[in-house]
């Protein structure tokens, strides 16, 4: 039995989808754990187990993972949270604890780039992502973390502002040149870990898209596929920070968002050779093609 932590997410959906057909030339069962099963798409409900609670709950994992060969570990986000190591390692305390109660074999994690680089212990998000990884290997289960850099779906937030002004913005330099990830391409490789449990021990799977790009690119491309011109503005921290504040954001959280994007503009996410084992399909222009124009249309 395959258990999916966080079904209705961008990542964790679509590696549900990618299980359940799969499983239309194999039995595997397959169990989720979900706040509101009403967001699973009545079809997805029918042919999953569904645990239905937190999986930061010890009650609710030590249910859902009795009998489990292998779990699926994504965080949810908070950004209300006091502290970044209450978003990641604590959150996931009890479920360390039910992978070890209950045999689980093989965990796979979604995580981030950054390990072994010299800014790792201050990079915010990922410092405390990667505090979590070795909290799971600790567990005797098989572990693999997907070490993720920046995802191209989260320009989606920014939809409006591309469509409106023709703009998206950052901290980093806009000439940084850095890998990019399509979160489909990270539901896959899950799936394929997931599938062939034949791995042992602990470690990382990089999944770093096809290129490296920066924030100039990365507009140009944009420009020429919605046929209209995008440009790239760099914000300033203080900026940045007092648009999370206007969002609602927590102290934390915001500082460790701060902090992990002026890591990546140190470099973090360039340790990491490109191979064809670490290179995932989607580029960025199929995936502003496949996915942001849509967006940008509705």
């Amino acid at each position: 039995m395959i258990v999916i932590t966080a079904p209705t997410s961008n990542i964790g959906s679509r590696l549900l989808e990618l299980l359940l057909d799969e499983n239309s030339t194999r039995n595997e069962e397959l169990r989720v754990i979900v706040r509101d099963p009403g967001k699973l798409p009545e079809a997805v409900r029918a042919r999953v187990d569904v645990v239905i609670g937190s999986h930061g709950d010890a009650e609710v994992v030590d249910r859902a993972f009795a009998g489990a060969a292998a779990v699926f570990w994504l965080i949810p986000p908070n950004s209300q949270a006091a502290s970044l190591d209450s978003v990641f390692s604590e959150f996931t305390r009890a479920a360390a604890k039910a992978f070890t109660a209950n045999g689980v074999g093989h965990v796979v994690g979604v995580s981030a780039l950054g390990r072994g680089t010299p800014v790792a212990g201050r990079a915010g998000h990922v410092t405390a992502s990667l505090a979590m990884d070795d909290l799971i290997a600790g567990t005797g289960a098989a572990y693999r973390a997907l070490a993720n850099p920046s995802f191209m779906d989260n320009l989606l937030r920014q939809v409006v502002s591309i469509r409106d002004d023709g703009v998206f913005t950052d901290i980093v330099a806009a000439e940084r040149k850095a890998p990019m990830v399509a979160t489909r391409d990270i539901a896959a490789a899950a799936a394929g870990l997931l599938l062939d449990r034949s791995w042992t021990g602990t470690g990382e799977v990089p999944v770093l898209g096809p290129e490296d790009l920066s924030a100039d690119d990365m507009a140009r491309i944009m420009s020429e596929v919605l046929g209209r011109p995008v440009r790239y503005e760099r914000q300033s921290v203080d900026d940045f920070r007092a648009a999370l504040t206007r969002y609602g954001v927590g102290d934390a959280h915001a500082q460790g968002l701060i902090d992990m994007m002026c890591a990546k503009d140190d470099g973090l996410d360039v340790g990491v050779p490109r191979t064809a084992e670490t290179a995932s399909p989607t580029s960025f222009r199929a995936w502003c093609a496949e996915v942001l124009e849509p967006a940008v249309q509705s």
